[in-house]
């Protein structure tokens, strides 16, 4: 039973009660019973009348809770002109309007929140409180797809606001941070993952372009002053009256040393002073069939055969042909010196994909050696200076082209692809 059945049964059932008991104790004076009787009726309708006024303010109060619930924070009371109950709806529209700007203000924090994670470089990983992924941006979802077994490893043993350094592959390195919040009283991770590739590269440059600079200045300096002496007096007759064979003999393998010393670190020199790209559209296939031309020769020596598949339409990209073509020599000559004997060096580009691949039938890459390949004077040649993937790769940076080098491990029988540079170029 409601509040307002209570209260119209009790107010009917009292006045019954005072009409029942005016007639019995004035049934001899009719008129008298009749006053009261009238005072009784209008005791009644008043007794309504503020029933009504008092129920206003909780018919209001129960509008205004259910609008609560309904997270309507819209609905707005107007005065009746009553004070007290005025009173009580200028409380309630404040509220409301509090609760309004609050609700539109947590909404453009979420909204502003949501976007700066989609469109954030970084890579954003929100946990739920099961530590399963509950929201990821698109760039941690391009990060995770190159090596999402590497990266699970990774994060499931660090600890909260412990931060790691995890290298993918053989050029790109990337940093992850985990750290909480509090969401309903629970704790919550989340994970920032920054590739630090560009920025440990330039780092790299800077400082072995400073070594480099100095030893060539001082190599030249010393080189070129020892084979000046060195010719002079190998021209000088007057010095060779004795005949001294031997002497002379070693004056010439020391001039040829420093020769080879000076074309070794103009090999240097070409990494220290390497240009920014000239970029102009490039007819990458033209170049890829011009390269292969150029290495023919080479590949023919070292019994290597080239295989080619390549559109038979023109394919532009924004590069600079010279440092390009430069990139194309240096894989091709690996490719071929990696082959043991006779073997197969594969060029292969997709125009849909934008992707090229040039692969050898080599011994693969040894092992231990796949992260330390494009590090700078890092090389697994017996004569090799380490220079060559580093000049490769400082070119694809610049370009902004994405790159891989890796092996894959198949049966002798088989004769398969072993090593493949591959290449994301940009139209």
């Amino acid at each position: 039973m409601t509040l307002k059945t209570k209260y119209i049964s009790f107010i009917g059932f009292l006045h019954l009660l005072l009409l029942v008991l005016s007639y019995l104790a004035f049934r001899d004076d009719m008129a008298l019973f009749l006053v009261i009787e009238f005072i009784v009726i209008c005791a009644a309708v008043v007794a309504i009348r503020l029933y009504q006024q008092l129920l206003s303010p909780l018919q209001l109060i129960k509008e205004g809770i259910n609008a609560i619930r309904d997270q309507d924070f819209n609905v707005r009371f107007v005065p009746t002109g009553k004070r007290e109950v005025d009173e009580l709806i200028e409380v309630y529209n404040q509220m409301m309007d509090a609760l309004r700007e609050e609700r539109t203000k947590q909404k453009a924090q979420h909204f502003f929140l949501e976007k700066l994670i989609h469109t954030s470089p970084t890579g954003i990983i929100i946990l739920d409180f099961d530590q399963q992924i509950k929201t990821i941006n698109p760039k941690a979802a391009l990060i995770l797809a190159e090596d999402q077994n590497a990266f699970i490893r990774c994060i499931m043993t660090m600890k909260v606001g412990e931060s790691r350094m995890l290298k993918v592959g053989s050029i790109k390195t990337y940093k992850i941070q985990k750290s909480n919040f509090i969401d309903r009283g629970f704790s919550r991770f989340f994970l920032m993952i920054e590739e630090l590739t560009a920025e440990i590269a330039e780092a790299e440059k800077s400082t072995y372009t400073k070594v480099i600079r100095m030893m060539a200045h001082e190599v030249n300096n010393t080189v070129g002053a020892v084979n000046s002496i060195i010719g002079q007096v190998l021209v000088d007759e007057r010095f060779w009256q004795d005949q001294r064979p031997a002497l002379r003999k070693a004056l010439r393998i020391a001039s040829e040393r420093n020769e080879n010393l000076n074309i070794f670190m103009r090999n240097f020199a070409e990494l220290a002073k390497l240009s920014p790209a000239n970029k102009q559209q490039v007819d990458f296939c033209r170049l890829m069939e011009n390269v292969i031309s150029l290495m023919q020769v080479f590949a023919e020596r070292a019994q290597v055969r080239f295989t080619a598949d390549l559109p038979s339409s023109a394919y532009y990209i924004h590069a600079d042909a010279q440092q390009i073509e430069q990139v194309l020599l240096n894989i091709t000559k690996n490719a071929i010196e990696a082959v043991d004997g006779s073997g197969l060096v594969h060029f292969r580009l997709d125009a849909t994909a934008h992707i090229l691949s040039i692969s050898d039938s080599g011994q693969g890459i040894p092992a231990g050696v796949q992260d330390q390949l494009f590090n700078p004077f890092f090389s697994t040649k017996k004569d090799g200076q380490g220079v060559g993937l580093t000049l490769v790769r400082e070119i694809l940076l610049s370009h902004g082209f994405d790159f891989s080098l890796g092996s894959q491990q198949f049966s002798d029988e088989r004769r398969q692809l072993q090593t493949s540079f591959v290449i994301k170029l940009k139209p």
